[in-house]
């Protein structure tokens, strides 16, 4: 009998001991004691919140360049209005990533910047002087890509305004995109400093639901699709092996290289925790992987994706400021940045996520 009541007791303490496991499988393997509430504090404290405060003010003050240009429209108001295009434009890199709770809810990155415009819509929509904003069908009529057209569509300073001065329809459109560009950011900043900040810092679940596992999923969806595919793969042909230069981000005013090198220095600057605005730094991905100790075939895991982060910089010196004109001289180039890129997608989606026991649970339907 006691023979018999040790077995049942070492094969309850096995089944408890497996059913324990299993829970932690399906909890996301939360095996560790890495403290996600001080990494999502900073990430919300001293990133997010901040780096949207500071792109409100851009485009604050490009809808207030749109109503001056309005009021006087002469070549020096143009020359300021499309500066602070370009500026806000810059700036909206730095928080296009975030695209979680009310950017989310409101298509904040769709609206704001959908690529290349349908210029043949916009003109449509001014000549009729018909058109609602707020609908996800016009995506391609606003935003960014649409002042893109606007304001650099028609050619030099002097083209551009015999442009707008043979119509005041063209003004209101560009007034109307500024206004919208504006409010939504407005609304996105307000929710995040108002109750979803801590709806986000407080949900340190390691489930499928909690804050960390949802950021990771956009943040690393953001660098496949948005950063990787839409700046990079598609005006390179690299997924149908014919160019598309037309597809650049920034077609006319050409400062696309800029607006790509912001992103990943955006990008990487969240993944090392780093203050926005300041030297600061605090728990963030990079740190993360430290606590754990995560190897690749038995290098260091933050340093294999560091290293990746310094050699897509490393190859962008090499591209020329405008990719248009890149992919139309050289597009081997961009195919070589669309490789570097496609590295570290496999070292943050494949090695990282599976590292933070993080399930991917977008799809990757670009064919590659």
């Amino acid at each position: 009998m006691n023979a018999i009541l040790r077995f049942l007791f070492i094969a309850t303490l096995f089944f408890t001991a497996c059913s324990t496991e299993d829970k932690e499988a399906e909890n996301g393997g939360d095996t560790d004691s890495f403290d996600r509430g001080a990494m999502l504090a900073n990430w919300a404290d001293n990133i997010i919140v901040p780096s949207f405060e500071a792109f409100q003010e851009e485009t604050q003050q490009l809808e207030e360049a749109a109503k001056s240009f309005a009021e006087n429209p002469d070549a020096t108001e143009l020359s300021l209005l499309r500066t602070q295009y370009k500026e806000a434009y810059v700036d909206f890199q730095t928080v296009s990533m975030f695209e979680i709770g009310k950017a989310e809810e409101l298509n904040y990155r769709s609206f704001l910047n959908t690529y290349p415009a349908n210029k043949e819509n916009i003109e449509s929509k001014i000549a009729s002087g018909s058109y609602n904003l707020e609908l996800p069908s016009s995506f391609a009529e606003q935003g960014f890509p649409a002042l893109d057209y606007l304001l650099f569509g028609y050619g030099n300073a002097e083209e551009t305004l015999a442009v707008f001065s043979d119509n005041q329809q063209y003004i209101q459109y560009v007034i109307a995109i500024t206004e919208r560009i504006n409010a939504l950011t407005s609304e996105v900043t307000a929710s995040w400093q108002g109750d979803f900040r801590n709806t986000f810092v407080d949900n340190t679940s390691s489930s499928s639901t909690g804050s960390v596992d949802r950021f990771t999923n956009d943040y690393v969806m953001y660098f496949e699709k948005i950063l990787r595919s839409g700046k990079i793969g598609y005006p390179a042909g690299a997924f149908t092996g014919t160019p598309s230069p037309g597809n650049v981000e920034a077609l006319y005013a050409g400062n696309s290289k800029e607006l790509y090198l912001q992103a990943i220095k955006s990008f990487q600057d969240f993944y090392s925790g780093s203050h926005f605005g300041s030297n600061g730094n605090g728990p963030g991905y990079s740190q993360y992987l430290k606590f754990l100790d995560s190897l690749k075939d038995g290098e260091n895991l933050d340093d294999l994706i560091s290293q990746q982060f310094q050699a897509i910089k490393t190859q962008s010196s090499n591209l020329d400021d405008d990719f248009n004109t890149q992919v139309k001289t050289n597009n081997s180039k961009m195919l070589s940045a669309f490789d570097e890129l496609q590295k570290e997608v496999i070292l943050l989606k494949v090695d990282m996520m599976q590292a933070l026991s993080i399930s991917v649970d977008y799809v990757d339907s670009d064919g590659d």
